[in-house]
């Protein structure tokens, strides 16, 4: 495979469709505060599909000009894009996405007989209790706080971090904000 760096052009395409997508996924997070209940699954729904399809976009572009300016073969172009793992959203969900929301939700479990019910079951109600990310996760707050301290920033709107973020999310967001403003020259 060629070992060339990346062409300029490509590198600025792949720049702009993940900031696109970090700021599509900051939607996410933003529409997931109760003061915005009234339009959350719509609102959620479009921005989380708007991010993957941004970032699909953002593979397959490499994987063009792999295809076209590489020795790459397409059976190891295909496992880097592990296609194996991709299924569409057209699918609707899945019987897994069924049993972990019935976890999250603390529905009655599955039958013991279906372990991959149970599974799935189990990583939902991880969610819920004592498991995944149930406590607040350091890292997890540092980045949403810079999420929003960055689209604060970008919208010149940091007094709105405190309508719809908790109290220590928004004080974080808007030392994120506070840090991105652009220095005024100093004056003599």
């Amino acid at each position: 495979m060629d070992c060339t760096s990346m062409p300029e052009p490509l590198r600025q395409a792949l720049h702009q469709l993940v900031s696109e997508a970090v700021m599509n996924c900051q939607e996410v997070l933003r529409y997931t505060e109760p003061n915005v209940a009234h339009d959350w699954t719509r609102m959620t729904l479009y921005r989380a599909t708007d991010a993957s399809d941004t970032l699909d976009m953002a593979s397959l572009l490499i994987a063009a000009y792999c295809q076209q300016h590489t020795d790459i073969s397409l059976d190891t172009l295909a496992s880097y894009l592990q296609t194996r793992q991709q299924r569409s959203r057209a699918a609707g969900p899945r019987e897994s996405d069924r049993q972990e929301i019935a976890g999250m939700l603390g529905a009655a479990p599955p039958p013991e007989s279906d372990s991959d019910a149970r599974r799935w079951y189990s990583w939902g109600s991880g969610y819920a209790s004592g498991g995944l990310m149930s406590e607040a996760d350091e890292q997890r707050m540092f980045t949403e706080a810079c999420l929003h301290g960055l689209r604060a920033r970008l919208c010149d709107d940091v007094d709105a971090l405190d309508n719809f973020l908790p109290p220590p999310v928004a004080a974080l967001a808007r030392k994120v904000a506070e840090v991105l403003e652009e220095p005024q020259p100093a004056t003599v």
